[in-house]
């Protein structure tokens, strides 16, 4: 029997509460893990809040990713006792996740967790982190190095942002940090951050197709208007790395920055990313975040405090990462 944060849905209404399953209720796999820590990403808020048609089947066991001890293995590649990663694979959203005790899932799928950190870390950096991470990588195989100039990070209170800053300033960039929370400037400079502005300050695109050049790249996790607004800035050759749309899905924009400047809008898909970059990206992880500042972003809790930490995130009220404990 296993402790879980299951989903049900009653009239169209979801709700959620932590139950005691049996194991035979896990859903196929060739690898069972004993889940110590979980963590929230925006998805997970959205699932939880039975928002955007994630999860088709319920009852449900929300969590995108999870970090974990191998118990049961069927698969080559890991052992009982290995200590494991998951995100992605729709794990949390067509098939049970990470906010239960035990985990069953495709082998295929799992990470080794890499040496120098800890699950607990593991699950610090997330989904979140680990796209963070693609995100830099990105930018760098397209020549967004720090002498071409600042790097704008938006977004950059939430889980995404923070990792995203922390990289880019261990890595030698000068970040922009936009963010709508006057409150969490302190916490950015802490980070790494160069400049703060005021995410209403490219909040709405301009007239001009073009505008004064002011970023060599920029990690966007907002989307919608403001991605459509950075565009137009960024300097000559540069790129944009796209991983979310906290702002919305819609793009409303020109190909002239494409044209006459030669950017980059480069897509960031962390869930089907493939395992030689997976695995390249948890190791960069290991060197280019700065776990000490990382440590000072993380808020602790529980399978209880997720329904309500869920509806945090969707408003923007989450700051930093959210580790979730389920087992010591």
């Amino acid at each position: 029997m296993f402790k879980a944060l299951l989903l049900r849905e009653t009239d169209g209404k979801v709700s959620a509460a932590i139950e005691t399953l049996p194991e035979e209720q896990l859903p196929a796999g060739d690898v069972t893990v004993r889940v110590h820590y979980s963590t929230l990403n925006y998805k997970d808020g959205l699932v939880l809040g039975g928002l955007g048609r994630l999860v088709r089947q319920y009852p449900h066991v929300p969590g995108v990713d999870f970090a974990g001890e191998v118990v049961q293995s069927s698969h080559a590649g890991f052992k009982p006792g290995d200590p494991v990663i998951l995100t992605g694979w729709r794990v949390g959203e067509a098939q049970w996740g990470g906010y239960a005790e035990l985990a069953r899932v495709k082998g295929d799928w799992l990470v080794h967790l890499p040496k120098g950190i800890t699950l607990r870390q593991a699950m610090a950096v997330g989904t979140a982190g680990f796209t963070a991470m693609l995100a830099v990588i990105a930018l760098e195989r397209h020549d967004v190095m720090p002498a071409s100039g600042p790097v704008l990070v938006t977004g950059a209170a939430g889980g995404l942002g923070s990792v995203a800053t922390a990289i880019l300033a261990k890595l030698g960039y000068a970040v922009t940090c936009s963010t709508g929370r006057a409150a969490t400037h302190a916490y950015l400079r802490e980070l790494g951050a160069a400049e703060i502005i005021d995410r209403e300050s490219i909040a709405t695109p301009s007239s001009k197709p073009l505008e004064s050049e002011r970023w060599a790249g920029a990690i966007d996790a907002v989307g919608g208007s403001t991605l459509a607004a950075i565009l137009p800035q960024i300097k000559m050759r540069g790129s944009v790395a796209s991983c979310g749309l906290a702002g919305g899905n819609k793009l409303e924009t020109t190909v002239i920055p494409f044209l006459l400047r030669g950017v980059n809008l480069l897509g960031i898909d962390s869930v089907f990313c493939p395992m030689k970059l997976r695995t390249e990206a948890w190791q960069r992880l290991t060197t280019d975040l700065p776990f000490d500042k990382l440590e000072n972003t993380i808020e602790e809790a529980g399978l209880a405090d997720l329904p309500r930490l869920g509806a945090d995130i969707l408003k923007g009220a989450v700051r930093g990462r959210v580790v979730v404990k389920l087992s010591a």
